[in-house]
């Protein structure tokens, strides 16, 4: 047997023999059954790798219009690589997850760059990219090229583990190896677009985390989880931790005619994007003193604090926050005091021109309701 993770699967030869052998019957349900996306009409490497980016960890449902959009704006990877960031980001905003569209626009200007403004087909000098790991690597690759490179996302493990029954948890080791494994052997030599599409095209719409379509299932016949009737227990669920919560608060600072946004580090959550200073309220602490003391850390602002506006909330994949947004009048700004972010004292009609988060997208929209310049 091939399979060196076979034992801890629980497969025999002939277990995989007739995996394998149910393979043909996936890739002809697939064919006739596909939905037509706008990335399937292509074997543009660019245009399939920019549908990765956007698809992971988010709904096709949400991304087409994105899609759409971004590929009028960037048609090529040269037009990507030449646009500036906050058009690239601006394009993605809503989508969340941005540290994937700056990696994406490096990786397009390393692309003209080192290759001639050609995307690789040779996995190492893709994977040389920023951003690219494995599994984009195999999609893009498979999807565009045919190579023979294995794609293992949330739907393919999710169909993994119910084929096979895996009690273990398939995001650790060695549960993540050996499925990794089974789905290389399970991929046909010559079939690589076809066959990985497939597989998740089979997670995303029928092998469903809740009540998946079992009587559609074109290997419901050597599925293991179906057999025994209880699907949805596979992959073993890990407990979710308690999400946190902030209480933020926000100046929307008035010099004038000019509003105050600074840009958010590159690093961290939402990086790159532009907002409205502020910060996390301090245990004891008001939101309306917190806005104080954050405008004077962060950009050696003196303030004065006016009319605040009504709470914001949001939830993110991770966290929830309520903002707490404050009118400000600037009284004197000292640089040298503040951490030196990055700020610009815009007109108010400028602030949909720059990337920022939905949750300060709430926020303007409260602005507008007191501000005519704003509506």
């Amino acid at each position: 047997m091939k399979l060196r993770f076979a034992p801890l699967l629980g497969l025999t030869d002939a277990d995989l023999a007739a995996l394998r052998a149910a393979v043909p019957a996936l890739h002809a349900w697939y064919r006739a059954t596909a939905r037509d996306l706008p990335w399937r009409r292509s074997r543009d490497p660019y245009a399939i790798w920019v549908s990765e980016a956007m698809l992971q960890q988010t709904r096709v449902a949400t991304v087409l219009p994105y899609y759409a959009r971004w590929m009028e704006a960037f048609p090529t990877v040269e037009t990507l690589a030449k646009a500036p960031e906050r058009r690239v980001l601006k394009l993605w905003e809503g989508l969340g997850y941005y540290s994937r569209a700056r990696n994406f626009h490096l990786a397009s200007r390393d692309v003209v760059v080192r290759f001639g403004g050609r995307v690789p087909a040779d996995p190492a000098s893709f994977e040389s990219l920023p951003g690219v790991g494995g599994y984009t690597a195999a999609a893009v690759l498979s999807i565009a090229f045919g190579a023979n490179l294995p794609v293992v996302d949330g739907n393919v493990i999710r169909v993994l583990s119910r084929l096979t029954a895996l009690s273990a948890d398939p995001r650790r080791a060695p549960a993540s190896a050996a499925l990794a494994a089974l789905a290389g052997e399970l991929l046909p030599p010559g079939t690589g677009a076809l066959h990985n599409q497939a597989v998740m095209e089979l997670g995303a719409l029928v092998c469903t985390p809740r009540a998946p379509r079992c009587a559609e299932c074109p290997l419901a016949a050597v599925c293991r989880a179906g057999r025994e009737g209880r699907p949805e227990r596979y992959p073993p669920r890990r407990a979710k931790p308690a999400v946190p919560h902030h209480d933020v608060a926000l100046g929307i600072v008035f010099d004038r005619d000019r509003v105050l946004i600074d840009q958010r580090p590159y690093g961290g959550l939402l990086g790159g994007l532009w907002e409205f200073p502020g910060g996390k309220v301090e245990p004891g602490e008001s939101p309306a003193r917190a806005v104080v003391r954050e405008l004077r850390e962060e950009l050696g602002l003196e303030v004065a604090v006016g009319e605040p506006l009504t709470p914001v909330k949001h939830a993110y994949s991770h966290l929830r926050v309520t903002l707490h947004p404050f009118l400000c009048r600037l009284v004197a700004m000292d640089a040298r005091t503040g951490e030196g972010r990055p700020h610009r004292w815009i007109s108010p009609e400028e602030l949909p021109d720059y990337p920022m988060p939905r949750a300060n997208r709430k926020v303007i929209e409260e602005l507008a309701r007191t501000r005519k310049d704003l509506r």
